[in-house]
């Protein structure tokens, strides 16, 4: 969907020292993988460093088509191993510092979610970069993984921990297109669509450039290391569908009504339709349309009647919600680069089949760190910032014992027993270096 945002303005960002993941969008369909590697050995870990660099994309024409690129991201953990000086240490922020698992408590990772139920090698200290590679084909894909798998071959020092592979038509496990709600980069040259809102300043993604506060947020040191960086938050979930798919049978008697519960669920139809715009049924032109898909707010629906107040991407982006919590919902936005992996499950099947099947929910922004804590803690999993009280986030959260949604009406409807569809497996907080910066890291 993003495919179709053109260049329509001068530049005014380092493009070509930004990686491309941070602008250039995922394509429909998609292939790839995201790999992650331990570094136990410093000079090993620097020549992994120079020869990838090299397959590292930039962001220059991120509008034109390209059939392949790859990412790279680190840890703290791995900055340490790569022999990164101390004082530079010391000026990353301290959420980043401590990582994803030590900050559990706020983002609310408990119970099932907690860190000592993650996957090896969430949460050990170990996962130190992360590399991703981004395909519309097949053939390049596999071609661009064996482009950085040969760099691998003959390094001691460097160890594979984990290689996921992903992909879809657009359409998540859920079934729902996902992946086309972005954040205008101001600077970026891109086209605003129709409800895309004004360009957020730069330097809310990037770092070195204006904030929505007309100052640079604070970055790492040296500047050739700081500079056109961005930090990444990287959450692996396993999704269940059929338990989703028995709660709306459960709760709706046709298919048109589980369908629609569906949807206030969302606050989409499964073909990216908007209940704002088509509150009844789906409207799947709208949803392959990208000048309307994203084209509106929530002005004319202050109670939720179209769009439940405490939807999925309702909770997301706000968009014009008056919040009972005051916070700018433009210092709140990421770029979201998420990825879906297994097979999609049709809404008839009600038993689940044990396959390894979720989403890889991936933000990219200079206050992502920040912002997914906040999100998690008050939006996701708290209903008060809309007047909802302890109702959560229906999609992505954790669910106490008698949850519940509430389906706005005259009567309103609380549907109850609602569940966890998605549970987390684990997660990294990453830095994302500029090209510069990746030949510093080597050197």
């Amino acid at each position: 969907m993003e495919l179709f945002r053109r260049r329509t303005r001068r530049p005014t960002l380092d493009l070509d020292d930004i990686q491309a993941t941070v602008l250039r969008a995922r394509p429909e369909p998609y292939f790839g993988t995201h790999a992650i590697i331990e570094i136990t050995d410093q000079a090993a870990g620097r020549q992994l460093l120079r020869r990838l660099a090299p397959l590292v994309s930039s962001a220059a024409r991120w509008d034109e088509p390209r059939s392949s690129w790859m990412a790279l991201a680190i840890s703290y953990a791995g900055l340490v191993a790569l022999g990164v000086p101390q004082d530079s240490l010391e000026s990353f922020p301290a959420n980043f510092r401590a990582g994803m698992a030590a900050r559990a408590d706020r983002l609310r990772d408990t119970g099932p979610n907690a860190p000592q139920h993650w996957e090896a090698p969430w949460g050990s200290g170990r996962a130190h970069l992360a590399v991703s590679v981004y395909a519309d084909n097949e053939d390049d894909w596999r071609g661009t993984m064996a482009g950085y798998e040969r760099q691998l071959q003959d390094l001691a020092g460097v160890r594979l921990l984990s290689h996921q592979d992903f992909g879809a038509t657009g359409f998540n496990v859920f079934g729902y297109r996902d992946g086309f709600s972005q954040p205008v980069v101001e600077g970026s040259g891109a086209e605003p669509l129709p409800g895309d809102g004004r360009p957020i300043k730069a330097g809310e993604f990037v770092l070195g450039y204006p904030s929505e506060t007309g100052q640079p947020l604070p970055m790492p040191t040296p500047d050739v290391l700081g500079r056109n960086g961005t930090y990444v938050v990287f959450r692996k979930y396993h999704s269940h569908v059929a338990t989703f798919n028995r709660y709306l049978r459960d709760n709706a008697s046709t298919e048109e009504d589980r369908e629609l519960l569906a949807a206030k669920l969302v606050g989409r139809w499964r073909s990216g339709a908007p209940l704002a715009l088509t509150p009844e049924q789906d409207d799947p032109a709208v949803g392959a349309d990208p000048r309307r898909i994203n084209d509106f707010d929530y002005t004319d629906d202050p109670r939720g009647l179209r769009t439940p107040l405490g939807s999925h991407i309702r909770r997301m982006n706000p968009r014009s919600t008056k919040l009972e919590t005051l916070s700018d919902v433009n210092i709140r936005r990421i770029i979201r680069r998420s990825t879906s992996f297994g097979e999609p499950v049709v809404p008839t099947v009600l038993t689940a089949d044990g396959a390894d099947r979720g989403l890889d929910f991936i933000a990219l922004g200079a206050r992502a760190i920040d912002n997914v804590e906040f999100l998690q803690s008050e939006w996701v999993n708290s209903g008060n910032f809309v007047g909802l009280g302890k109702e959560k986030d229906p999609m992505i959260s954790l669910q106490d014992k008698g949850a519940y949604f509430t389906v706005p009406g005259s009567p309103p409807r609380r549907v109850h027993g609602i569940q966890s569809f998605n549970t987390l497996r684990g997660g990294e907080y990453l830095f994302m270096p500029s090209l510069s910066a990746i030949h510093w890291l080597a050197g």
